[in-house]
Order: C-alpha cells, then structure tokens, then sequence
C-alpha cells in the first residue's frame, strides 16, 4: 500500500495530504483543470497546491485571458478607428 505524503502549498502554506499513489482520490481532483490551466500553475509552482490555491490559480488564469482577450480587442479596435480617422 502506498503511503501519502503530508505537503505543504507552496503558495498558502496550507497543509495538506498528497496521494500521489492514489491518485483518483486525492484532493488535487477534485479541481478540474484544463491542460491551459496545468501549464499556468506549474510555470508559476514546481509542486503541488492545495485545493483551494489550485481554484484560485485557475481563476486567475482565467481572469488573465479575459484581460488579455479585451486588451487584442481594444487594441483592435482603437487601431481601426485610427486609420478610419
């Protein structure tokens, strides 16, 4: 039987319990991650976050591309109204 790890979130420094050996029961799964999401959070951390941080970095990841995604937009536009005006 595996033995789960006691870690702690390198972003909260919250403990929590690693199941790296049961992988389908840790609390990590409990967050559903895109592969967009996994490459954010882990160009940020090299381990393991807690569910909480781990909801948190996907949200603001998400807020990111939504700014991103207004800035190409209003970039765009005020670029075309530029060479309109």
């Amino acid at each position: 039987m595996c033995e789960h790890e006691r870690k702690y979130c390198p972003r909260c420094n919250a403990g929590f319990e690693c199941k790296v050996g049961s992988i389908l029961i840790c609390q990590c799964t409990a967050v559903n991650l895109s592969q967009e999401d996994r490459d954010y959070i882990s160009a940020r951390y090299a381990d393991c976050l807690c569910s909480n941080c781990l909801k948190e970095m996907k949200a603001e990841h998400h807020q990111q591309l939504f700014k991103d995604q207004l800035h190409r937009i209003s970039t765009l536009h005020f670029a075309k109204r530029d060479r309109e005006g």
